[in-house]
């Protein structure tokens, strides 16, 4: 019983990080075009000042997405097995048929 209430404990605590994410990444994509506008309205783009906010902001988001994710993000759990798997059934596939 002690370790379902602990792998339910860690996956409240998951939840409520991606919930603080997604929260983020939303929050940053709405001030991103929020900020592109009173750009665009204020000087029609000459100098895109907006790029400085959005670009540092980006990096924040970047690096909370990392920690988050960790590599996961990029190539996901067990990417390497699942891509030998594809390409054992793709030699499979290409031997059996006949030219």
């Amino acid at each position: 019983m002690e370790d379902q209430e602990n792998k339910y404990e860690r996956a409240r605590k998951r939840v409520a990080q991606l919930k603080r994410f997604y929260g983020k990444l939303g929050g940053f994509l709405l001030f991103g075009l929020l900020f592109l506008g009173f750009n665009y309205y204020s000087n029609g783009l000459r100098y895109p000042w907006f790029l400085w906010i959005v670009g540092f902001w980006g990096l924040g988001v970047g690096i909370e997405a990392f920690k988050l994710f960790g590599t996961d993000l990029f190539l996901g759990k067990n990417w390497e097995q699942r891509k030998i798997k594809e390409q054992m059934e793709k030699e499979n596939r290409e031997s059996s048929t006949w030219f």
